[in-house]
């Protein structure tokens, strides 16, 4: 990538930062404050938001700003759509379903664009079928990373996108470990790598655990409330 196009794309993106913090800020209340998503018990257990930093920028466009699909000025914006994050987190898999449903629904009202189909990176099998049936487009890749991935604009014209992280708590343990030691230079020790993927092996591991303990605590609330109903009916019955 040329010096120049490099200086004229950051000069783009400081042009454009209060409007991506208008708009990050804005996706950012969505989560937080959703009804349906923070009335207790919660789905979303926190929201983390930021803009990108100008010279990790500066070295994304170094790397990839090279090749057969140049990054220029003219396709800045088309091209890298991570200017603004939005990360949601929860405690296990099966909440995300809820959280697609809302996110799903504010783009049906047109409040949102989708840049593309949202796509789920997962490596655990069982986790396939389960992002399939949400609709999401099942991706695999060799770090093992597992997030799911929605990029957004506030309309289809729009320059301005925010790339929004749908992860566990389990998941974003691993993404944080991963990112310190593999961003923006991969890191080139074996024993890392291996570990890593160790960890993710973990971390999937948890998540399930985490799904299943919910789905016991579920049955059990609900069988409570079956023998409360029913002994309610047997003393309505005796009067």
């Amino acid at each position: 990538m040329a010096r120049g196009d490099t200086r004229a794309c950051l000069r783009a993106y400081e042009e454009s930062r209060h409007e991506l913090e208008i708009f990050r800020d804005s996706v950012h209340k969505f989560f937080q404050s959703h009804p349906r998503l923070v009335a207790p018990p919660a789905i979303v257990h926190s929201v983390r938001s930021r803009l990108k930093d100008p010279e990790n920028l500066r070295q994304k466009l170094r790397r990839k700003g090279d090749g057969t699909r140049p990054i220029t000025p003219a396709n800045f914006f088309k091209r890298v759509t991570d200017l603004a994050g939005v990360r949601v987190l929860h405690l296990y898999r099966d909440q995300c379903a809820e959280i697609h449903r809302a996110i799903i629904e504010k783009v049906d009202r047109g409040d949102w664009h989708l840049e593309e189909r949202p796509r789920a990176f997962t490596w655990d099998p069982e986790a396939v079928a389960f992002f399939k049936g949400l609709g999401l487009r099942t991706e695999y890749r060799e770090t093992q990373y597992t997030s799911i991935h929605y990029l957004v604009r506030p309309r289809r014209d729009s320059p301005l996108c925010c790339e929004i992280q749908v992860r566990t708590l389990f998941e974003e343990v691993w993404g944080e470990i991963d990112h310190t030691i593999n961003y923006p230079e991969k890191t080139k020790s074996l024993a890392c790598a291996e570990q890593l993927r160790v960890l993710s092996k973990l971390v999937g591991a948890g998540t399930r655990l985490a799904d299943a303990i919910f789905r016991s605590h579920r049955e059990d609330l609900t069988r409570r409330r079956g023998h409360v109903r029913r002994a309610a009916g047997r003393d309505g019955a005796r009067r």
